[in-house]
């Protein structure tokens, strides 16, 4: 039976860590010893590795079912680019690809194989998957919460995987996996998945390395450009992320920032799955800084460097809004997370509680229920945006924990605060839930912000934020030398990304490249020692890197 230290050998050898983080020994342990297993883990913490090391150590084949499209390619990527051998099924490949990679599958040759839950019923998947030569030996559940209609992306697909399960002739260890699930969600998972006994770790939502502030700016374009001026001309280059509520604001952002000088790009549904890819790709390989998007972004996107993340418009609920603010500082390295609030971001998102009437198998009783569960985390996303108290501890409680009453890493804790609390005409009611006392107003949806009586978002008060007290980043702290170093090796990971047609935070993260500049390896022993670089990397990419090092010597 493989053990924990297999499971570090691989870690190092593929992944190039020493050691694992908070959870992932845990999980991968019971996995590998034919335990079920759910994990509920931020992102940036890991998660992936919870299934794709088991996966390693397997003696069949796992299955990872993923919902999107661009989750699966850049996991199979990464995988790739480490010497691993998987494959994705999904409708971006040909007939004849699809065809292919299953008759490949069943020699045995893929370690692990990502499909989109609509595929398991398919006749050609289950062709493959109930053929004698193939052994499932793992199945690995991503985004488990899409499983459950008290999560934020409910997807009706999800249900058909215990289906799937129970046509097998052997039933497989069963793994869940997710980033945010109240314990309700949680519960859904355990129960719908069917999972035996399984071993549960939660390891905490908290991400120390990221800031949340909330701002209620009256000009809300004129505070995205001094905040985006203000972090390029700190440090030029860097990436980040603007979510807008709709496909016009979209639109309009993207194109005043364009016309401002910046480096930016549109990505919503309406647009065409050519443009949305080629802008994609662009914001990924770092040839576009900035990604200005409705929540169709972002989803299984494992770019690591992305320095900020603003919200345009106040998201529908907090699960979306942390979520989607963690796409924030994967790496690690310290990121900002900024709201930009106001009174009719709420009227737009009830408009669109009221208008959602997709799922066709519900009764118009069961889709009112849930209205009125989006109208009550609605609420709550709200009276985040006028919180006085510490916005971290407020994210914590939600999700069921209990944080410090003061980070010293948001904008309340620092001083800046949320801006007054709404005035509304109708009378509030008082709802405690989790230890959160929420002063929640009857008729919030036509509630006006008495914007005279908000903060006002300007320059100086920018600048004031911006040189709080606070971490600093790796590359904050870096001395001159080293940054000529670091901007050389990021060239040289360009250039190879190019050669090898992949992203370049692929080859190798920020991090690793801050840490080969500042420890300077001359020797593959030695870069060998440096966090991320494993020997399949080194093989292929590692003397490139040392050349460039030694040309400081």
């Amino acid at each position: 039976m493989k053990t924990l230290n297999d499971a570090k050998d691989i870690l190092k050898k593929y992944y190039g860590y020493e050691s694992f983080r908070p959870g992932q020994g845990e999980l991968i342990e019971a996995v590998i010893s034919g335990r079920d297993a759910l994990g509920i883990m931020p992102t940036g913490a890991g998660k992936s590795l919870c299934f794709q090391i088991p996966a390693l150590l397997a003696d069949g084949i796992t299955i990872v079912i993923s919902p999107l499209i661009s989750l699966m390619k850049d996991q199979v990527a990464s995988l790739n680019a480490a010497g691993v051998h998987a494959a994705y099924l999904n409708s971006s490949l040909t007939a004849r690809q699809y065809e292919k990679a299953l008759e490949i599958a069943k020699t045995g040759r893929y370690k692990l194989i990502y499909v989109a839950p609509e595929r398991l019923d398919t006749p050609r998947f289950l062709d493959f998957a109930l053929d004698p030569r193939v052994n499932i030996s793992f199945l690995a559940v991503d985004e488990a919460h899409c499983v459950s209609q008290w999560g934020q992306d409910f997807r009706p697909s999800y249900l058909k995987i215990m289906d799937f399960v129970k046509k097998l002739p052997k039933r497989p260890v069963l793994g869940a996996y997710t980033a945010t699930a109240t314990r309700q969600v949680r519960d859904d998972i355990r129960k719908i998945l069917e999972l035996d006994d399984p071993k549960c770790i939660t390891t905490g939502f908290d991400r120390d390395n990221l800031y949340f502030a909330v701002e209620k700016p009256k000009d809300k374009y004129a505070a995205l450009r001094f905040y985006i001026r203000e972090k390029e001309d700190a440090m030029p280059g860097l990436s980040g992320i603007v979510y807008c509520g709709t496909r016009k604001n979209v639109e309009m952002v993207t194109e005043r920032l364009t016309q401002d000088g910046f480096s930016a790009a549109a990505y919503h549904a309406g647009m065409s799955e050519e443009d949305r890819s080629r802008n994609q790709e662009a914001f990924i390989n770092g040839e576009v800084q900035i990604m200005v998007a409705t929540n169709a972004f972002g989803m299984g996107i494992d770019k690591p460097d992305v320095r900020f993340v603003v919200h345009y418009n106040m998201p529908k609920d907090m699960e979306s809004y942390y979520q989607e603010a963690g796409r924030a500082g994967r790496d690690g390295e310290m990121a900002e997370c900024m709201l930009f609030y106001s009174g009719r971001d709420v009227k737009m998102n009830e408009y669109f509680i009221n208008l959602d009437n997709e799922n066709e198998d519900m009764t118009e009783e069961e889709k009112e229920v849930i209205r009125e569960r989006d109208r009550e985390r609605l609420k709550k996303m709200t009276f985040y945006c006028f919180s006085k108290t510490c916005l971290r501890d407020y994210i914590l409680r939600y999700f069921g924990e209990v944080g410090k009453a003061k980070c010293d890493n948001c904008s309340v804790c620092l001083g800046r605060g949320t801006g007054e609390a709404p005035k509304y005409a109708s009378k509030e009611r008082v709802r405690r839930e989790r230890n959160i006392t929420f002063n929640i107003p009857e008729g919030l949806g036509d509630a006006e912000y008495n914007s005279e009586r908000a903060a006002v978002y300007s320059a100086q008060a920018s600048v004031g934020m911006s040189r709080r007290q606070r971490k600093q980043s790796m590359l904050d702290s870096m001395s001159g030398s080293d940054r000529e170093i670091f901007d050389a090796l990021r060239e040289v990971r360009t250039k190879l990304a190019k050669e090898h047609h992949t992203h370049p935070y692929i080859i190798f993260a920020d991090k690793t490249l801050v840490l080969m500049s500042k420890a300077r390896p001359h020797t593959k022993a030695e870069m060998l020692e440096i966090s991320g670089v494993g020997e399949y990397k080194y093989e292929k990419y590692g003397e490139e890197f040392l050349n460039a090092l030694n040309s400081f010597r």
